[in-house]
């Protein structure tokens, strides 16, 4: 017995109306995230809402609406959706449970970002770090700043040894430090 074969034209009637499918499901999402934010606007400009809250909210919904079409048309083409948040939360928490454990790595290499484009101290300034006004802190000339320390080299004084002292960059950000300026 032969196979029943169809004619070329049914056989590409089912990839055509997926693909329809999809496109129609972007074209959703793409509608609907544009929706959403020309509401969000003219909520902003109806009521005193800050932008700075509306900004985050719009790029929130943004990706929540796109990431929803996204699933929609892996779902499409055979994926299951099961699968897809079994992958999905396993990834979050694997990514929790290391974000947590590098929570002081990451947090001085913010500070140290933070310190080159802000610039609360410079390379040869005399910094202190105040514990609280009646205790002296660490003080010390900047002698280098990298990713995750920064090295002061304290003072001299009355018979005393140079010591250097690193200090995690995030403890800049923790206490008030007091800043002499090296002259230009």
């Amino acid at each position: 017995m032969e196979a029943l074969q169809l004619p070329l034209p049914a056989q590409w009637v089912e990839p055509v109306w997926i693909g329809v499918q999809i496109l129609l499901i972007l074209l959703a999402g793409y509608l609907a995230q544009r929706f959403v934010a020309k509401g969000l606007t003219r909520l902003g400009e109806r009521y005193p809402f800050p932008p700075q809250l509306l900004m985050p909210l719009r790029g929130g919904l943004r990706w929540l609406i796109m990431g929803s079409a996204l699933i929609f048309v892996l779902e499409r083409l055979g994926v299951s959706a099961t699968v897809l948040w079994t992958a999905l939360s396993g990834f979050v928490a694997v990514a929790a449970v290391a974000f947590f454990a590098m929570w002081s790595v990451l947090s001085n290499l913010l500070c140290a970002i933070l310190i080159f484009t802000v610039g609360p101290f410079r390379l040869g300034d005399i910094v202190e770090l105040i514990d609280t006004l009646d205790k002296p802190g660490v003080k010390g000339r900047v002698v280098a700043i990298n990713l995750l320390y920064t090295t002061l080299v304290e003072l001299e004084e009355a018979g005393t040894h140079c010591a250097t002292v690193q200090v995690p960059n995030s403890l800049f950000f923790q206490r008030s430090v007091r800043r002499w300026n090296t002259p230009a």
